[in-house]
């Protein structure tokens, strides 16, 4: 029988349940929108809530259901996206203030095929202000605030999206990653997040920030429930120029819960470096317990890492600026302080120093295609801290200090660089009780072995049965 509390519930878990009669959606709708309203006002997942609209989709999955009409494994399933993905009559604020009252006249595509495939929208999710930070500390619509610690900040720029799975307010979010902005809440909440190769998800009606690094992706419980939602969200879009025909697995089938065979890589530089030890101990168990599930795991040299984190840096400036300079020049008031200040600092990017960038890109690409002829994922620490305070601006390392941003897209923005897959998993927790995150990252469009390697890890770990107390 499946639990009746909602911290123990997956994708997986709920879909069998309702095709047995276990469950409704109808009932798990309503025991989501009860959590929700009783714990939300702590963490500020949510923008919009939809009951009404949640639950008169509900009665119609029910219906179907009932009348043999099964859509699929998300048929009756909840979800909610972060607020820059349009959604047709719902307002669409992106974080702003300045489109508090947008309402978009269509859905975005990812909408439109969950909401096809049978999935419920119970609403709109809290983020950093059009999607331009790490840590979804809103001006307008207050901070999120990170489940484990209500005085930490949960990442960013999905901060909502993470914060609701942690606190068990629904099954599977949407998020995007333009510098991590799926994996750095992942980590710090410790969710699971994958930031699919560019081109595999259709960015189609989701406000942009950066068009070569933006990335659309799931968000969820754990890897098997993301491989279900990938197998309903990949694919070809016409409406989207940058996707690519390529062939999308049955990314469930693909699942298995060892590693024979899989070559894993563990970079000799760079991802070690300037890390809490915390951090270092988790990732050196999960790299063991791969190896007793059978994977080969062998360290690899990946030249140019600092190069291409800073022509990452440079390209989401002057792309970020080129997006958002209309709200600069014509609402540059109701912007965030931190936003305009990036969006003024991008706008002085010479066009010299953006070229240069993409050239620093096409050979980190190029490092990497070589890279994964060698092996299958490369395998690192998702950030090198856990959960900052809220407010926090720096972060000691000895006699030196870095920049909260800075320590939080370290690890992150060089895949939003060449493209590639990269899952953030939850491995572990600090001695003051805050996950750490595991970062499996892939070949072009080969999320499949990426997702295989996360739930095999995840059926051999035990983290995931842990839960933030949301009372008091």
């Amino acid at each position: 029988m499946i639990s009746p509390n909602p911290e123990n519930w997956t994708i997986a878990s709920l879909s069998k349940a309702i095709r047995k009669r276990e469950i409704s959606p109808v009932e798990i709708t309503r025991a989501y929108l009860e959590r929700i309203e009783a714990h939300d006002s702590r963490i500020n997942s949510f923008i919009t809530l939809l009951p009404q609209e949640a639950m008169k989709a509900a009665r119609q999955s029910e219906k179907e259901l009932s009348r043999g009409n099964d859509r699929g494994p998300l048929h009756g399933i909840p979800f909610a996206a972060k607020d820059l993905f349009f959604t047709k009559g719902i307002r669409t604020t992106c974080g702003s203030k300045i489109l508090k009252n947008f309402i978009p006249a269509y859905n975005a595509t990812v909408i439109q095929r969950l909401q096809a495939a049978g999935a419920i929208l119970l609403g709109k999710l809290n983020m950093h202000e059009f999607a331009y930070g790490t840590t979804s500390v809103n001006p307008h619509y207050g901070p999120v605030r990170n489940p484990w610690d209500r005085e930490r900040v949960t990442g960013g720029s999905s901060g909502g999206s993470a914060a609701a799975l942690a606190s068990s307010f629904v099954p599977l979010t949407l998020g995007t990653d333009t510098g991590g902005s799926i994996r750095i809440p992942s980590a710090l909440c410790g969710t699971a997040g994958l930031k699919p190769t560019f081109g595999r998800v259709s960015k189609y009606g989701v406000y942009p920030l950066c068009w070569t690094l933006d990335h659309p992706g799931p968000m969820a419980r754990c890897a098997a429930d993301l491989a279900m939602a990938m197998n309903i969200l990949a694919g070809l879009d016409p409406l989207d120029q940058s996707t690519l025909s390529v062939p999308v697995p049955d990314y469930i089938k693909g699942l298995t819960e060892n590693l024979k065979g899989i070559r894993i890589g563990i970079p000799d530089s760079f991802y070690f470096e300037l890390v809490d030890p915390e951090v270092l101990a988790s990732i050196e168990k999960a790299i063991q317990v791969c190896k007793k599930m059978g994977a080969t795991v062998k360290r690899i040299s990946l030249p140019m890492l600092p190069e291409a984190s800073t022509a990452a840096f440079l390209i989401l400036l002057g792309e970020g600026a080129a997006t958002l300079e209309k709200w600069l020049r014509t609402r540059a008031s109701d912007l965030g302080d931190d936003v305009r200040s990036r969006v003024n600092l991008g706008a002085a990017i010479m066009a010299t120093q953006y070229l240069k960038a993409q050239a620093i890109r096409r050979k980190v690409r190029e490092i990497f295609s070589l890279v994964f002829q060698k092996v299958d994922v490369l395998l690192t620490p998702q950030l090198p801290i856990t959960a900052p305070k809220i407010g926090q601006q720096s972060v000691p390392w000895g006699k030196k200090t870095e920049a909260v941003p800075s320590a939080l897209t370290r690890f992150t923005r060089i895949y939003n660089l060449v493209g590639n897959p990269a899952l953030s998993l939850l491995c572990g927790f600090s001695s003051s009780g805050l996950p750490i995150g595991l970062q499996i990252a892939g070949k072009p469009f080969d999320e499949a072995t990426v997702l295989k390697v996360g739930h095999a890890y995840e059926s051999n770990s035990r983290w995931k049965e842990r839960h933030p107390k949301l009372d008091g």
